[in-house]
């Protein structure tokens, strides 16, 4: 009894690595990984110009805070 299903076990095992590997396997999971890859890539590009867009307006921005101050203290000295 113990022959037939360390038998069975063994089919269950050698169909399950076709399965895989009909499937695509290592080949289709290494794609996958390379996809994930170029596309975390693309969204790290894209973080970085949203970055710099916010900087450079709260430059302008606060540039002009600056100035507005800078003329409302012109505006009570005199």
């Amino acid at each position: 009894m113990e022959a037939v299903t360390l038998i069975i076990a063994v089919l269950a095992l050698v169909i399950a690595v076709l399965a895989y590997a009909r499937t695509g396997g290592i080949q289709d999971l290494r794609r996958q990984v390379d996809s994930l890859g170029s596309a975390s890539e693309s969204m790290r590009e894209m973080r970085e110009k949203t970055a710099d867009v916010f900087s450079r307006v709260e430059r302008l921005i606060r540039g002009r805070d600056r100035s507005s101050q800078e003329q409302e203290k012109e505006g009570d000295q005199r």
